[in-house]
């Protein structure tokens, strides 16, 4: 797989900028060939370029700048200048910044189609050998060369770096590592001996696998280039414990709180932590442009205020924030149509691309002695799940508008199939006690609760991060349901670190969460989500930690259904057959629509999405998630930009 490569040619500039949109790579004399004045800077910049801080625009671009097309229905090249503000929930929502912003090697288009974006172009041969070729003339975001030295240094002198963390599992193939090769200052190769079908999809991801660093401004931070005095100044200024963790904290992308740190996201950051707000400026030298040659991002600066999850909705309804797609909630809705009389906002409903709104995830590794056996009985997980009236959270809550599912894919993905959502939901009270009579739960007492063989009250205190009134007003529902089948429900709110460190030590016995992250998948998106394979995967903590340390921590899973899964996992890796590969996402979506591994209760939901009125190349509709969206990630927020003259 590879982007086109277009013999030298002669082309007006309207021609070749559309070709360049379309994703044909130009060779350097063609782009030449455009002449001089072909690109336009934003006029922030202008008083720098004139006085010699920065480049000219055409100095500022990769000789093959990536056009993004603007042709489509509800989007038009736009005018550079403006400040979007956002609000927060806390300090380390900025991490939301780099998931929007969404400068990757490779991206999904909002078609979720994977297309070169910092990459020129990318080929893959035999589904193991990947070469990547850079953009000539590409500069990180202090004006110096991004080059193929900054993979180097990312893989040699930091992933292969025995004091700075090893390899990641992300990175690995049959459990062994790639061969890397700087070919030239702007091609890397990474070869693996098996298949490595989730390499580009990782690059993808809103907090993608990492293959490169700034190698020119890390290199102060590492022991083979700094002076071991110099790096005890910088360890205790940065107050930590030694020079690796200093590295680290001072490379940092996903949160990005070091303004020093060289970028390539369409922002950079300005302001480190604590700050009640956060500035983000205009990356000078970004590497996309517009059909007309302007360079972007349109908007000049992005303003996040830290404010608190409880107050951002009333904030954003008194005009408070320009772009608001975190923070807020259906509930939260006529709040904000209301504002729209009052303030020039508009206010749409996007969809929530989870595979349920709010899923309840029972701990089949959980440390209770006496629930773990009944929550790894099927009958059990299948009764509580018929116990759930779905449609009564629909209508009380969403009124009517999502759709009563399992926790499984959307029907926009290509792997939807109705009956993975329509498995054990139907509400049915009758079968759910009847299942729970052939578990071996005893039959429910003058108190209307059964008993667990210990004595106790066969109740289930239910963790929330508490993140959510929405997480609240399902359990709410689903405590009413459970007594229907003797069972009883409590909730127990607690902060997310403390929440997360808890379901680790197994001390949860049920949570509550999203559901799938990606419920919008294709078949050549890795299914790992479907079987424990990570540490977060709240259903199974214990068996995900053991995959992710490659069997040095936790325990492999008992249950064979979970086993085949991660046979299943295997096999998806080892082709590159896109029917087999098909195949086996809907062997595993079927293993999960049977074993109600996690019960759904709605998806689909109506997500409010406010900007400001004159805010454009939004889409009126969308769909809003982590994966593989990226939040607005695949909508390219470089491209929204103010129309002043409406």
């Amino acid at each position: 797989m590879s982007g086109a490569w277009v013999p030298p040619i002669t082309l007006s500039r309207r021609r070749a900028l559309g070709l360049l949109a379309a994703g044909a790579g130009l060779p350097a004399t063609a782009a030449r060939a455009l002449g001089p004045g072909r690109f336009t800077g934003p006029p922030v910049l202008e008083d720098a370029v004139q006085i010699g801080q920065m480049p000219p625009v055409e100095g500022r671009l990769p000789r093959v700048p990536r056009v993004v097309d603007l042709s489509g229905e509800g989007l038009a090249p736009g005018r550079h200048g403006g400040t979007i503000r956002m609000l927060i929930g806390g300090q380390r929502d900025v991490r939301y910044m780099a998931m929007n912003g969404y400068a990757r090697l490779v991206g999904y288009d909002r078609d979720l189609r994977l297309v070169a974006d910092i990459l020129e172009r990318y080929e893959v041969q035999e589904g193991r050998i990947f070469t990547f070729r850079l953009r000539p003339g590409h500069r990180w975001s202090d004006g110096e060369p991004f080059t193929s030295e900054d993979f180097r240094y990312c893989w040699q002198d930091v992933i292969e770096h025995p004091e700075l963390g090893g390899l990641p599992r992300d990175l690995l193939a049959d459990g062994a590592p790639p061969w890397f090769e700087q070919l030239d200052e702007h091609t890397v190769r990474y070869s693996w001996d098996a298949h490595m079908p989730d390499l580009l999809p990782g690059l993808a991801a809103p907090v993608p696998v990492r293959l490169f660093l700034p190698a020119h401004y890390m290199k102060q931070f590492h022991a083979d280039y700094q002076t071991p005095e110099r790096l005890a100044e910088l360890v205790q200024a940065q107050r930590v414990d030694d020079w690796s963790a200093l590295h680290t904290k001072m490379s940092r992308y996903s949160r990005p709180e070091n303004p020093d740190l060289p970028t390539l996201e369409p922002w950079r950051p300005r302001t480190a932590p604590p700050a009640q707000q956060f500035v983000f400026e205009r990356n000078p030298y970004f590497h996309r442009v517009d059909t007309e040659g302007r360079q972007l991002p349109y908007v000049d600066r992005v303003l996040l205020n830290v404010s608190s999850y409880e107050i951002i909705p009333a904030k954003v309804a008194t005009g408070e924030s320009d772009l608001q797609p975190m923070g807020l909630d259906f509930a939260d809705y006529t709040l904000l149509k209301e504002a729209e009389s009052r303030y020039p906002v508009k206010v749409s409903l996007w969809t929530r691309a989870q595979g349920s709104r709010v899923a309840l995830l029972p701990n089949l590794t959980c440390g209770d002695a006496v629930w773990r056996p009944f929550l790894r009985d099927v009958r059990v997980r299948r009764a509580m799940s018929l116990a759930i009236d779905r449609t009564e959270i629909n209508k009380v809550l969403f009124f009517g508008l999502a759709r009563e599912s399992a926790n499984t894919v959307l029907p926009q993905s290509p792997l939807y199939r109705e009956e993975y959502r329509t498995a054990w939901t139907e509400h049915d009270p009758e079968q759910a006690n009847a299942l729970l009579d052939a578990a071996g739960m005893g039959k429910a007492r003058l108190d209307g609760y059964r008993r667990l063989p210990d004595g106790r009250v066969a109740g289930i205190m239910v963790e929330t991060a508490g993140e959510s009134t929405v997480e609240t007003d399902v359990l709410e529902l689903v405590a009413d349901h459970f007594r229907e089948i003797g069972l009883a429900l409590w909730t127990r709110v607690s902060q997310r670190d403390l929440f997360r460190s808890r379901i680790m030590a197994g001390q949860v016995t049920m949570s509550v969460w999203y559901g799938l992250d990606n419920a919008l998948p294709t078949a050549a998106m890795p299914p790992y989500q479907l079987a424990p394979t990570a540490d977060d995967q709240y259903q199974w903590p214990v068996w995900g930690v053991h995959y992710l340390s490659q069997g040095a921590q936790g325990q492999p899973p008992e249950l064979p259904e979970v086993q085949q899964l991660l046979r299943l996992v295997h096999d998806w890796r080892a082709t590159d057959d896109d029917d087999r590969r098909a195949e086996i996402w809907h062997r595993m979506l079927a293993i999960h629509a049977d074993q109600v591994f996690t019960i759904g209760t709605v998806n689909s939901a109506p997500q409010p999405l406010l900007h400001r009125a004159d805010l454009r190349n939004i889409p009126e509709k969308g769909l809003m998630g982590y994966l593989p969206t990226s939040l607005l990630g695949v909508y390219m927020p470089d491209t929204f930009w103010f129309d002043a003259e409406s």
